[in-house]
């Protein structure tokens, strides 16, 4: 990927097309689809257009019950067990679905939180960077061989505008010295996006591709750790709890932009791209306001991407992908 790739591509479709626009006409009854965060969300609204065109859908989720209740009507879907922030449950069920499937075309990496309070998982990690980033990065390890037995696949992170408050912490990712959660969060957005670079990288001579993607502004269950007075203060909920805030999106067009990185034929041959509103994102300058869009360019940088990638096969020992 270079600067001159990370340039609109006339798309078809906007901020405003939804599930049903972006799949209309397609048949996925060949494909199967691993979709994080599956049940709830932009994750529901992702799983049920998948599985309405035709495609077999497996949901790893941290609370399965309720996941199955919740998918309960979606035909070819299957849930099981799996917690981001525990890469043991990673692992296993990474194994899981080798052990019953031979390849796999698409891997939706929907699932996340965010401005959590400070929280320390595994080793001492922050939290949202644990969840957000090492969680899907090692299910992504351990899952590649299915990707590449596909000979054509994708994977698709959803990231967030929210990459822009902050590059990676080199000399703090954890946040030793002191806790900020909407840093946090925006750090562990910008390691989404840098993740998907240096997947594209290794993976485009397997025909494994890779995106990132800004969904768009949703209230979804994304905000639970925030307070409704706190969404109030933001302008993006009234009292009552109902969306006033400008250009929020429906989840069906928050999900939008996702299936069409998982099917668009916009971008075979494409790969390690950051995108929103249905298209590919131009790169924004570093003061442009981050509702304006666009990427910053420390986010798709592919040298911040190679270093974010040792550090994190470093830090959770997941299975090295051989460019």
């Amino acid at each position: 990927m270079t600067s001159t790739d990370q340039q609109p591509l006339g798309s078809p479709f906007s901020a405003t097309s939804t599930c049903e626009d972006v799949l209309a006409g397609l048949d996925l009854s060949e494909k199967t689809a691993v979709v994080t965060g599956g049940y709830s969300g932009l994750g529901l609204e992702t799983t049920r257009a998948l599985a309405a065109a035709g495609a077999q859908v497996i949901v790893p989720a941290r609370r399965p019950g309720i996941a199955r209740a919740a998918l309960a009507e979606v035909e070819g879907c299957e849930v099981m067990p799996m917690d981001l922030a525990d890469l043991d449950s990673v692992r296993e069920a990474a194994a899981h679905i080798s052990g019953t499937r031979t390849r796999l075309d698409l891997l939706m990496a929907v699932a996340g939180v965010m401005a959590t309070p400070e929280r320390r998982v595994g080793p001492g990690w922050e939290g949202q960077l644990a969840t957000n980033h090492f969680g899907h990065f090692t299910l992504a390890c351990e899952l590649y061989p299915l990707l590449a037995a596909a000979g054509e696949a994708r994977v698709v992170v959803n990231s967030s505008a929210g990459h822009a408050l902050t590059d990676i912490r080199w000399h703090d990712p954890h946040f030793r010295a002191g806790y900020d959660e909407w840093l946090a969060y925006g750090q562990a957005k910008t390691a989404n996006t840098l993740f998907t670079v240096h997947l594209d990288a290794l993976g485009r001579n397997d025909g494994v591709r890779a995106f990132a993607l800004h969904p768009g502004k949703i209230i979804t269950g994304l905000q639970r750790e925030m307070t409704l007075q706190e969404q109030i203060d933001r302008g993006w909920v009234d009292e009552h709890g109902d969306v006033v805030g400008a250009d929020f999106k429906t989840p069906s067009q928050g999900a939008a932009t996702g299936l069409w990185a998982a099917t668009s034929s916009l971008l075979d041959g494409r790969g390690g791209l950051y995108l929103e509103d249905c298209d590919v994102a131009y790169v924004s300058a570093p003061d442009a306001p981050m509702d304006d869009g666009g990427v910053r360019e420390y986010a798709v940088n592919p040298d911040a991407a190679a270093r974010l990638w040792d550090l994190s096969v470093a830090a959770t020992g997941a299975t090295p992908i051989a460019p």
